[in-house]
């Protein structure tokens, strides 16, 4: 199915509503599965290795996804008091505190949480299973590692990132503005302008903000995407 057009908002909000929360909470949890089985298979140099998210480490990032399930909404609530309530600071807040934590408690924690159905404010759902997608290749680019996530979830987050539903914290309002998105090895297209292609994963990675998708992705509004990466 492509969205196009008029029927763009329409027809994306028909299939979100198709699947539904208990689907998204099941692919998250197979996702957060297939997550720790990459963590079991790093050895020390790789738990150390950058990731795609400046700053952080690949135990930084084991971490962060582990956070949602541990800390709770009051916790992380006042703590952002602390920081004025920017939430990206009390993220790395809580980051930072838990990789403190060794590798190993942080597989465990992750395997045994991984059913967790976790909804935060205003992302809902959908938070927790975009980071899965994301944090996956944030992880698996860097490394050299071809582990991904079914291309059905990369087709599902996309519909989600430029649908009036998603929140600035997944891609910033007016990012892919004046764009036409077109994935190369699925049938979804959307979006009006200059057209960049790619691999429907890369395109989410790049929509997302991670510029080191960029290179994955080709067409004449390459140009205009590496410019709107830059400004938001």
């Amino acid at each position: 199915m492509t969205y196009a057009g008029e029927h763009f908002s329409s027809t994306i909000t028909e299939k979100m509503i198709m699947i539904n929360d208990q689907q998204i909470y099941t692919w998250t949890s197979r996702n957060r599965l297939m997550i720790v089985d990459v963590f079991e298979s790093l050895d020390d140099a790789d738990w150390n290795a950058p990731t795609l998210c400046s700053g952080w480490t690949v135990r930084h990032m084991a971490a962060h996804l582990a956070q949602p399930m541990i800390v709770s909404f009051p916790r992380f609530f006042f703590t952002a008091m602390r920081y004025r309530g920017d939430t990206n600071k009390t993220v790395d807040h809580f980051t930072r505190r838990l990789a403190r934590t060794p590798p190993t408690q942080l597989i465990t924690l992750l395997r045994e949480h991984a059913t967790d159905k976790v909804s935060p404010p205003r992302v809902g759902p959908m938070g927790p299973f975009a980071e899965t997608c994301l944090h996956l290749r944030d992880i698996a680019r860097p490394l050299g590692l071809t582990v991904d996530v079914p291309i059905e979830h990369w087709r599902t987050l996309l519909d989600y990132l430029v649908s009036p539903a998603v929140v600035p914290a997944l891609a910033p309002a007016g990012r892919l503005n004046g764009l036409t998105l077109a994935a190369t090895d699925t049938d979804w297209v959307t979006g009006h302008g200059p057209e960049v292609r790619g691999p429907i994963e890369a395109l989410v990675m790049a929509a997302a903000g991670r510029p080191a998708a960029v290179a994955d992705l080709q067409g004449p509004g390459l140009h205009t995407l590496e410019s709107l990466l830059t400004t938001h």
